[in-house]
């Protein structure tokens, strides 16, 4: 009996051609916070948001951006040695504008600025980009979202010409550095940084590993070459810039824009910055033709305050190196809910709670039947602790249906004891009420040569109930 033996044989492959294939290096990222793992997570460990984790690839090869010949040979050297930049700040011919950015763009800065879809980010550089190509040369604006005819018809409405403002729309990073080279501008905008990418990462536009990877090229360039740049950002459902959080640890400014849709005018706040002051503000109005500068906010948020109305108290908050004025409003009525609402819009909700509780255990008041509301006027935001008083004056006159004198103005931060401590820059505040037209200032006590020169009376108290005495 035979039996029949078959022998496969298969040619294997040279290791020569296994060599070649090149290695694919692939992890899972967070897209809300840049946390990496080796697998899928449903729940990402670091900020605890769900189905946030997306594949990333990119190739396991050194991708060295700038090699030592092109950066040049860089030696310690003395700081007294150093050319300080002070004085080649560019001047955006927009004054608020300049104020929150610390008096002008410094030469290659890395700025970024946020805010809400149609607040008025493209606006505002494109209004800027046209004055400082006017007078500083020219200025490259970047645009991944528009294409240059779209760009045109909102530069018809602006009235922003120039023609040293060059449009590029494109999205790879490695087609935009040639003509980075190319041009030298004075200036450069990015136009959003969520658009851009680059070919040496494989993941989507937007992802975490992109926009990181495109803000360190960019900031590299922009440090190497002295070219002051505007990166636009988009945010997240939480008002957060999207991105690693990286991102604005990594820029010299970080600008948002805050402002409500109900409302005409525009805060930009400085919530970074290397080159002046943290929470500076610039007060915008939007119009037809672009956004126009307040020069003198605290008159506009108090243009439309109502006279003998219980509930209404005038407050003086810092915000950066400028005092304003704004008006504190709450409305305190009897609920037929179990659990009565607790409603702040403007201030921190959490404060608002807790001075609730300072009014019921050391003045008396009884407000747990209570729904409070407390509103500031036109839609701005004050985290400052100054206007606790300012809270507390406006919650005991409304429960109370006693108006405050309408040419009043309260300033002092308030403890769980009840006290009144004593805040800064009072004699910015009290000048600013002053120049205003108003006559009385409640205050914490101070020393009394601070007020030398300010002409405005001053009522100093010690206590919530001592202030609330001398107000209702």
């Amino acid at each position: 009996m035979y039996r029949i033996i078959r022998i496969f044989i298969y040619p294997l492959h040279p290791v020569s051609l296994l060599d070649k294939v090149p290695k694919i290096k692939s992890h899972f990222s967070c897209q809300s916070c840049g946390y990496q793992s080796t697998k899928w997570m449903g729940r990402c460990p670091e900020c605890g948001e769900w189905n946030t984790f997306v594949e990333e690839r990119e190739n396991a090869e050194d991708k060295t951006r700038w090699s030592g010949e092109e950066r040049g040979a860089v030696k310690p050297i003395p700081i007294s040695e150093i050319e300080s930049c002070y004085e080649k700040k560019l001047i955006s011919g927009i004054a608020e504008f300049d104020r929150v950015l610390g008096g002008g763009i410094v030469p290659g800065s890395l700025i970024l600025i946020g805010g809400d879809p149609g607040i008025g980010k493209s606006t505002l550089l494109l209004q800027a980009s046209a004055k400082v190509s006017k007078d500083a040369g020219v200025v490259l604006y970047i645009s991944g979202e528009e294409s240059g005819s779209q760009i045109r018809l909102r530069s018809d409405r602006l009235g922003s010409f120039s023609d040293r403002l060059l449009i590029l729309s494109e999205t790879c990073l490695e087609d935009i550095i040639p003509h980075i080279e190319k041009v030298n501008p004075s200036l450069i905008v990015v136009d959003s940084i969520q658009t851009i990418y680059t070919t040496q990462l494989q993941s989507a536009p937007g992802s975490i590993s992109q926009v990181r990877e495109v803000s360190f090229q960019l900031m590299q360039i922009s440090k190497k070459i002295g070219i002051a740049t505007f990166l636009i950002g988009h945010v997240t459902k939480d008002g957060a810039i999207a991105g690693p959080r990286v991102l604005e640890h990594m820029v010299d400014t970080v600008l948002y824009f805050e402002g409500d849709r109900g409302h005409t005018f525009r805060v930009l706040r400085a919530i970074k910055n290397r080159f002046g002051s943290v929470n500076e503000i610039g007060v915008f109005e939007m119009k037809n033709n672009g956004l126009e500068e307040v020069t003198n906010p605290s008159e506009l948020f108090l243009s439309e305050m109502p006279s003998n109305i219980s509930g209404s108290v005038v407050v003086s908050s810092i915000e950066g190196t400028r005092p304003i004025l704004v008006e504190l409003q709450a409305l305190v009525s009897y609920s037929n809910l179990n659990m009565p609402r607790r409603m702040a819009t403007g201030v921190d909700p959490n404060r608002v709670s807790l001075l609730i509780a300072i009014l019921e255990k050391r003045v008396g008041l009884h407000l747990q039947g209570e729904d409070i509301f407390v509103n500031v006027a036109g839609g701005v935001r004050i985290d400052e602790p100054a206007v606790d008083l300012g809270i507390i004056s406006a919650i005991a006159s409304s429960f109370k249906d006693k108006p405050v004198d309408a040419k009043t103005v309260v300033v002092g931060e308030v403890g769980l004891a009840g006290e009144v401590r004593g805040v800064t820059h009072i004699d910015k505040r009290l000048s600013e009420a002053s120049k205003l037209g108003f006559t009385r200032c409640i205050i914490p006590k101070i020393k009394r040569d601070i007020l030398r020169d300010i002409k405005i009376e001053t009522i100093e108290v010690s206590s919530v109930g001592e202030a609330l005495e001398v107000l209702l």
